[in-house]
């Protein structure tokens, strides 16, 4: 970094530590920052730079270990071999040195609880390192009893915790602990951290505890701390968006799309310094991935199509030709999002304009995404033998994707094999094989609900949006007043973490099933909610889908 240059706006964060070199402590700082935002190679940089002003601060050591092991969102399981090879070799190397050098009683502790987490120097032993993360967090809660009012370090405590069993902390369906999770122990170390005034300005702390109430049956809990974490590190965009994992699980769509926009604003900063070639792209994608999702379901067409356009002008052969990370595998499936985009607002004959990818085993996902797409908009106008055509063309294309490209948590032929039932039941519904075409939705509602838990959801329209206003269309309007209320989260049919409250297509659905059952006053009260939510929308809602006949035509 240039003499006098700016650097990034990254709040008022500070830890004090065993330093006499002020520009030292102020690297530090910076890179324990980009660590609670998740920006694991900045925070690298920052920490490589406190040493080279202070080559004895072994904390700064701990911090380049701590960053370049596993974190919530990258686990064991996600490093590809040379990067796992050279992250522990890493770790385990500044972890030595930092024995040697100078510390603060607590940073010994720190450097001490670490090197649990590291237990072996060989990557292929995936059960050692699986048990470390075990014998970290161990250490971890045993050094938060140690020091309970160091804020860090409760941090830390939590984090350790959570990574035992990243993504799978409650069991969704019943709201308890899924086995093996030991988020209880998390929740009381944040709950009794955000109790305390530097608790609520924390970053890692109000990060964390997001995570830990999401996948929960009262994610709602969550929304103090995420207001106080917005705008609390201006520049990190990561910790900008979070807020919006508990945003959409609220309903509040248009929060979520103003976190991240914030997000985005902050990416292209560091963008334009770093340029694309880090592993921060994801997270950058994501946050574009949940405008896409959060303006969907506002019915913000324009919004939406945006930001899936500059996701996919930033996902280029040559970011997704690195092969460690593969960044393909983790950033490919994000490409196709305006196919889905053109889906929700029934613009059919630009998707039977979608042109395929130039490299169609680089852009896999991509490929059966178009077919897909360009199949649903071809059975929507009635254009049944070329929609079979695509459809044998989906099939051919999803046949090519490797096991190992995903999406966040969900594989692209997990994802996918909902693409596949939805085409074969919009094609049969065409067909007026009504009972054929209904067994095919209903085969992709299952398939949806058990993908595993995501953030946003790993299917970009919910499914019961479709089998509903193809139920109503066909008279069968009980069954569809039960899809929609499930999916408005007004019944107990899905885990909380996968309602869509509030939503503009399930309540057009919802109010339009209770006013042909003469429910009135249920109907004044949805249709009273689904007047603010058409609001926003910058397109006329006629149904929860698209896809109904008389929309479609």
């Amino acid at each position: 970094m240039a003499a006098g240059e700016r650097y990034f706006d990254l709040g008022s964060y500070h830890r004090p530590i065993e330093t006499s070199c002020a520009q030292a402590q102020v690297w530090f700082d910076r890179g324990l920052v980009w660590a609670y935002a998740f920006n694991h190679e900045e925070a690298i940089r920052c920490f490589e730079q406190a040493l080279e002003l202070d080559p004895d601060l072994a904390i700064a050591r701990w911090g380049i270990a701590y960053s370049v092991g596993p974190n919530y969102n990258k686990q064991w399981a996600s490093f590809d071999p040379v990067d796992l090879s050279t992250s522990l070799a890493r770790a385990r190397s500044e972890l030595l040195l930092a024995a040697s050098g100078r510390v603060s009683p607590v940073e010994r502790g720190l450097i001490g609880a670490l090197q649990a987490r590291f237990p072996t120097d060989d990557p292929q032993d995936s059960d050692a390192l699986d048990a470390g993360l075990a014998a970290y967090a161990d250490a971890m809660v045993t050094l938060a009893v140690d020091y309970p009012r160091d804020v860090d370090v409760q941090a830390l405590a939590a984090d350790a915790l959570v990574n035992i069993t990243a993504w799978a902390l409650w069991d969704t369906a019943t709201g308890e602990p899924a086995p093996g999770s030991r988020v209880i122990e998390a929740k009381r170390i944040l709950d009794d951290a955000l109790a305390r005034p530097e608790g609520r300005e924390h970053p890692g702390i109000l990060h964390l505890y997001l995570h830990t109430m999401e996948m929960s049956g009262t994610p709602e809990v969550a929304l103090p701390a995420a207001d106080l974490l917005r705008g609390l590190v201006p520049d990190a965009g990561h910790l900008q968006h979070m807020p919006s994992h508990i945003d959409v699980l609220c309903g509040d769509y248009r929060s979520s799309v103003l976190a991240n926009r914030a997000a985005v604003q902050a990416d292209r900063q560091f963008l334009s310094r770093e340029g694309p070639l880090n592993f921060y792209s994801l997270y950058r994608a994501h946050d574009l991935h949940f405008i896409v999702y959060s303006a969907m379901f506002e019915g913000q067409s324009q919004v939406a199509l945006r930001a899936a356009d500059e996701l996919a002008a930033q996902l280029t052969a040559e970011l997704l030709s690195i092969e460690s990370p593969p960044m393909a595998d983790w950033l490919e499936a994000f490409a196709p999002l305006r196919t889905h985009v053109l889906v929700r607002f029934g613009r059919w004959d630009e998707l039977i304009a979608q042109s395929l990818p130039e490299d169609r085993d680089l852009y896999c996902t991509t490929t059966a995404t178009v077919h897909y797409g360009r199949g649903i908009a071809l059975a929507a106008t009635g254009q049944l033998t070329q929609a079979d055509a695509e459809r044998a063309a989906f099939v051919e294309a999803y046949g090519r994707i490797p096991d190992s490209r995903y999406l966040f948590n969900n594989t692209s032929r997990d994802i996918l094999a909902v693409a596949a039932a939805m085409l074969h039941g919009e094609i049969a519904y065409r067909q007026q094989r009504f009972d054929e075409a209904f067994g095919h939705l209903r085969r992709a509602v299952e398939l949806d609900d058990s993908l595993p838990y995501d953030e946003p959801w790993g299917w970009m329209q919910p499914t019961r949006h479709a089998y509903g206003a193809l139920l109503l269309e066909q008279g069968h309007t009980e069954q569809a007043a039960a899809v929609f209320a499930a999916d408005l989260g007004l019944d107990p049919t899905l885990a909380r973490p996968c309602q869509h409250p509030r939503n503009v297509w399930s309540l057009h659905g919802y109010h339009e099933c209770l006013q042909r059952l003469g429910r009135a006053a249920e109907a004044t009260i949805v249709g009273q909610q689904l007047a603010l939510a058409v609001a926003r929308a910058d397109v006329p809602i006629r149904a929860s889908c698209a896809c109904r006949l008389d929309v479609a035509s």
